[in-house]
């Protein structure tokens, strides 16, 4: 049997005075004499508590229904039936500011699964998508799309030339690789001051030493048709025989270290055999007439059967160690026959080698050992001596110099049988000059004397002891 609901329409006013007690008020005021209650010292009447606790339960009621059955604005009376109220509000500042769910469904979970909120960007893990382009934004623009885009470097001045390329050519002095040279060139845009790299590095190579000026010679020749071309090059000497008159300031030596910088790039093939003869009968500088009279004496030399590529000298770690023995070697045997041992010491100071001052050593001791006269024994002394007082060789390569000898002692006996009785005399003089200690001249081997053990022994003889 169904039951047919009765929709009653009340205001809020009359909704409060909703009652679940089975009476009235006026049948309760007649049927029975009011009681009071007494609270905090305040004697209320039954009533009133009764009535407030019944406004207090309706009022719990309707506003679980109203959040329950917000949207369709239905409400339970309390004998089930369905009341059609009207959209009530019961918050205080509505249902548009209230942050509860309206369904009243979740679990409290972040909104969006973490994607949402001020600063994010999506879920994490999330890959977007190449973004197409709309045509038929109001911004398209047809050209777009074939756009390529490139990173441009600005031209050097004349300001930031110098203050970039210093460090990488004094860099270049340390480790002597030109490819990294040319790459770090090419990835800057010199622009019209390509030229101006071969003035640079000249310039700089002045105020260094002869291993600085060979390795910028073979700089340019690897940067010519690379970085700059060979009209660049001739630029650039055009440049530096214009500066000379400042250039001899810093460096005295500038016209013929300039006079060699161009026979050497003449040699290389850098520039043309005609670069000289094009300045004949047009020069009024003195040190630019200084600077290609030695180009063309030099270029002149060639022809008589000298390397251009030695016009620097022989120096620096870049040497083989082949080359740098016979340049030792000769040195010697010039010291033997002039005496000079301070053209010794600038001779090996240009070699730049002082990690190889012990070769010298070994080699000056083995021809003390060779030599048949005095002469030989005394100059030798007299330079080692010489070196060690002006510190050319340090006490470290003296050391190693002197034990290569005692290692290869044995061998050099072979080819001369009296090798180690000069060996001690020589270490004995050298530790009474102060040039070697006690403790290299206790490690001098010495060769025991042959005899024999007994007479019974059918002639054996004792085994040499070193």
């Amino acid at each position: 049997m169904e039951i047919e609901k009765q929709q009653i329409y009340i205001t809020p006013v009359e909704l409060e005075n909703l009652s679940d007690a089975p009476f009235s008020g006026d049948e309760e005021n007649g049927g029975s004499e009011e009681r009071k209650t007494e609270i905090n010292g305040n004697w209320i009447p039954a009533t009133s508590i009764t009535e407030a606790k019944i406004n207090a339960k309706a009022k719990r009621r309707l506003r679980k229904n109203s959040s329950r059955d917000s949207g369709r604005g239905d409400s339970v009376s309390d004998n089930g039936d369905t009341l059609k109220i009207g959209l009530v509000s019961t918050s205080p500042k509505g249902k548009l500011l209230d942050r509860r769910s309206r369904s009243g469904k979740g679990r409290g979970l972040p909104k969006k699964g973490g994607a949402g909120g001020k600063g994010v960007w999506g879920t994490p893990g999330q890959v977007y998508d190449v973004e197409e382009v709309d045509i038929k934004d109001p911004n398209y623009d047809d050209d777009q799309e074939n756009c390529v885009y490139e990173t441009v470097v600005l031209p050097l001045d004349e300001r930031t030339f110098e203050k970039t390329l210093t460090p990488i050519i004094q860099e270049y002095f340390e480790h002597g690789d030109t490819n990294e040279v040319s790459e770090m060139l090419k990835d800057l845009n010199l622009g019209e001051m390509k030229y101006s790299v071969p003035v640079l590095a000249v310039s700089l190579a002045l105020e260094g030493k002869a291993s600085h000026r060979e390795m910028t010679s073979k700089l340019i020749s690897d940067l010519c048709g690379t970085v700059v071309s060979k009209n660049d090059v001739e630029k650039s000497f055009d440049r530096l025989l214009k500066e000379l008159p400042e250039l001899v300031l810093d460096s005295p030596r500038a016209p013929q270290l300039v006079g060699q910088f161009i026979a050497r790039a003449v040699g290389d093939g850098v520039l043309s055999n005609t670069y000289i003869d094009g300045y004949k009968g047009t020069v009024d500088c003195v040190q630019a007439r200084a600077a290609l009279d030695r180009a063309t004496v030099l270029l002149s030399m060639t022809k008589g059967g000298k390397r251009i590529d030695s016009v620097w000298g022989s120096g620096g770690g870049q040497q083989s160690v082949k080359h740098l023995v016979k340049e030792i070697d000769m040195l010697l045997k010039e010291y033997l026959l002039s005496g000079d041992a301070l053209e010794v010491e600038r001779c090996l100071q240009e070699l730049e080698v002082p990690h190889f001052h012990h070769e010298l050593v070994y080699e000056a001791i083995v021809m003390v050992l060779e030599s048949t006269g005095e002469k030989t024994f005394k100059m030798i002394l007299d330079l080692l001596k010489s070196l060690w007082r002006s510190s050319v060789i340090t006490m470290d390569q003296m050391k190693r110099g002197y034990e290569r000898v005692y290692r290869e002692i044995p061998d050099i006996n072979l080819d001369v049988p009296h090798s180690y009785s000069v060996l001690e005399r020589f270490v004995e003089e050298c530790f009474q000059a102060g040039i070697i200690t006690k403790q290299l001249r206790d490690l001098c081997p010495s060769r025991g004397r042959k005899r024999f053990v007994s007479e019974g022994d059918g002639g054996r003889l004792k085994l040499e002891s070193y």
